[in-house]
């Protein structure tokens, strides 16, 4: 995620002391990227969030109360759209390989845009199961695609740093579409609530014309090509850099270059033994999403005295702390190694936040609160190390030229976990307490140990490949 372009600063620039409004510019320039593509990138991940923020915070509503369904309807509804959204990965990660990340990605936001204003014309169950399951499906391929795409434009030693850069403005975008979503909410009338779905519908218009646009940017400066061997030090195999990309040049993501062949080939990354071990083991630590989003507040509301209030604030921490840290949190992750021991820490510091938020059942409410959200920023600084090292992990162990294939194994995996994460993280904590607890923590404990082993199987492979 060595240079670290998401920690620097862009030059400032001599502004009139007498100018009260200079400053603010100026410290708003700080905090751009120096990056002119991952500037970019930032731009279109605003854009997109903002719009998923509005429709996420009223999406319950909107489907219950203007489409009239009920909450099982809802439940299985988002749960067959959910293994739609697995099963989309893959086939969407090998197209980018094929055609070129960009071309898919614009198309599949373009789908998804069309796909999204749908729901203001669904008026039957079945036609909302089959809209949630294509809406769904597009979603989760434009995922593994976009993280394809960033391969492709990023140098590789700036990727896992990139990737964070942009994680932090998703969660700007986040707060400022749940802003706009909570006037909705309070407004609280059928027009408005058509509005924000529509609003996010345009809002994938709108990234869809970014990304297309994209490709005549100047791309970053070649990178000094890396190598990867079994220990995740440099070798003599070196690895292929992105080079600079100007209109009318070849380029990975543009189809008519030379990096789109890779598609026609079996799947190289679900033959990958050491891979798919990482990617099971990423998803495993994912739990962690739906511990903060399910978990905590079932637990919190039902089985602690603390203030329901407490709910909110587990949000605002954990949104703050990944604001703050999760661009620090990528240092050292780009040599493999050390990206296996940031997500060993991850599983480790997660097991504990599991039992420092168990010890909050029993105690008086305040008290509680305050064990809950001491528990909630371990899990948040938890979050942000292992979110930097499994995106070193599932860019460093792909093959250049691959990232489509790999990336969309990783992204099903991630997408199993959102589907099935919540069902799993309730009944453990809900049905079995403080034990369940307990359990939820040594699994995520042993998923971060099991890490190293993985990464050194990975380079056990890569030895035997390069003698055969």
């Amino acid at each position: 995620m060595t240079t670290k372009p998401a920690e620097s600063s862009a030059p400032s620039f001599a502004l009139p002391s007498h100018n009260p409004g200079g400053h603010l510019t100026a410290a708003l320039r700080r905090r751009l990227h120096p990056d002119p593509t991952v500037r970019r990138l930032a731009g279109i991940t605003l854009v997109n969030t903002v719009g998923n923020g509005l429709s996420l915070s009223v999406a319950v509503l909107f489907f219950t109360r203007v489409l009239g369904l009920s909450a099982a309807q809802l439940g299985g509804g988002m749960t067959a759209a959910g293994l739609c959204g697995v099963v989309a990965s893959v086939p969407a990660g090998r197209a980018a390989d094929r055609w070129g990340a960009r071309r898919v990605l614009v198309v599949l936001v373009g789908v998804e845009a069309v796909g999204t204003a749908g729901y203001a014309l669904v008026h039957s169950y079945p036609a909302f199961v089959a809209l949630a399951c294509a809406v769904s499906a597009v979603d989760r391929g434009s995922a593994a695609v976009r993280n394809a795409l960033y391969a492709e434009v990023l140098p590789a030693d700036t990727r896992v740093a990139g990737r964070a850069y942009l994680r932090v403005v998703t969660n700007v975008g986040i707060c400022v579409g749940t802003g706009l979503g909570a006037i909705a909410l309070q407004l609280d009338t059928r027009p408005v609530y058509l509005t924000a779905i529509l609003a996010d519908a345009v809002s994938y218009v709108a990234v869809a014309v970014l990304f297309y646009r994209l490709s005549v940017l100047a791309g970053p400066s070649s990178a000094e090509p890396e190598a990867k061997s079994g220990t995740g030090t440099t070798s003599g195999t070196a690895n292929k850099s992105v080079t600079a990309t100007t209109p009318g040049t070849a380029n990975p993501s543009d189809p008519g270059g030379n990096g789109v062949k890779h598609g026609r080939r079996r799947n190289p990354a679900l033959r990958d033994g050491p891979f798919l071990a990482v990617t099971a083991l990423c998803s495993v630590l994912g739990l962690q999403f739906a511990v903060l989003e399910v978990g905590v507040p079932l637990w919190i509301v039902q089985q602690t005295d603390a203030p329901r209030i407490t709910v909110a604030g587990a949000l605002i921490v954990n949104t703050l702390m990944v604001i703050a840290l999760q661009v620090r949190a990528t240092r050292g992750t780009e040599e493999r190694t050390a990206a296996a021991r940031a997500c060993r820490r991850a599983g480790l510091v997660l097991a504990v936040s599991c039992l420092v938020i168990a010890f909050a059942h029993g105690l008086p409410g305040i008290l509680a609160a305050m064990v809950a959200l001491a528990g909630i920023a371990l899990q948040s600084l938890a979050e942000v190390m292992g979110q930097a090292g499994g995106w070193a992990l599932s860019y460093d162990l792909a093959g250049e030229g691959e990232h489509g294939a790999y990336q969309g194994v990783f992204n099903a995996g991630s997408a199993a976990t959102m589907m099935a994460g919540p069902a799993v993280v309730s009944t453990a904590v809900i049905g079995f307490g403080l034990v369940g607890w307990a359990v939820l923590g040594a699994v995520l404990a042993a998923a971060g140990l099991a890490m190293g082993p993985a990464v050194r199987w990975a380079g056990r492979r890569e030895l035997r490949l390069r003698a055969a």
